[in-house]
This record gives structure tokens, sequence and C-alpha cells, in this order.
């Protein structure tokens, strides 16, 4: 491997991962129920495969985004997911990837994640 093709790798590496912290510094500094929101779509969008490496890095980008500009503008974390969070997240991660086999319990987690991030869980 000659000198270029390794920087080439290793910018190639390198940039995923500053993109990633990037985007884990931005969810942590979002008030805590969006937080939680947005870390109950991270989780169940891993189940996507993207379409390429600069695909999933903006989704995940998009995703910060959307939850910074709701946190600032006070809007409701329903609001944003509406009744069905699995069918927002699916159509969300549509834009950027081929798709996946997303388990039962993680969609049964990312809906018990966002009703706790609303304040809505049961008592049950």
């Amino acid at each position: 491997m000659s000198d270029g093709e390794k920087s080439g790798f290793i910018s190639k590496m390198i940039g995923p991962k500053k993109r990633w912290r990037a985007y884990k510094a931005r969810v942590k500094e979002l008030p805590e129920n969006y937080g939680t929101a947005a870390g109950a779509i991270e989780r169940y969008l891993m189940y996507f495969v993207p379409t390429d490496g600069d695909s999933v890095e903006s989704m995940f980008e998009d995703l910060a985004d959307l939850f910074e500009q709701a946190a600032a503008d006070g809007t409701p974390i329903r609001e944003i997911v509406g009744d069905d969070p699995v069918e927002f997240v699916e159509a969300f991660a549509q834009n950027y990837t081929e798709g996946g086999y997303v388990p039962a319990r993680a969609r049964k987690q990312l809906t018990d994640d966002i009703e706790r991030a609303t304040g809505e869980q049961g008592d049950s």
C-alpha cells in the first residue's frame, strides 16, 4: 500500500469517527427528554443498512438537526414522531438506507422509549 493509499484509508476511517463523535456530543447537549427520544431512534436506526458511509453519517447528523431545532422551538416530541414512532423512523431511514430487518422487540423498545421520553408511560 503506498503512502497515498494509506493516508486516504486513514482519513476515511477518522472522518466518520469525528462525525459520529460530533453527533453524539450534539445529542448529549439536548434536553433530557429530547435526548432520550433521539437515542431511542438512533438505536432503531442501527438495524438499517446504509447505502454508503456518507449516508449513515448524514442520517445521524440530520437526526441531531431535527431534535436540536425541535428543542429550540419547543416542539413536542409527539409532534415530531407522531402516534407511531416506528412508522416515523422507517420513513426517515428510507431517505438514507436500503432498509433492514428490525425485530419486533426493537419496535416495542422504540415505542416504549418514546413513551418514556414524552411522559406517556402507563401504569403497567
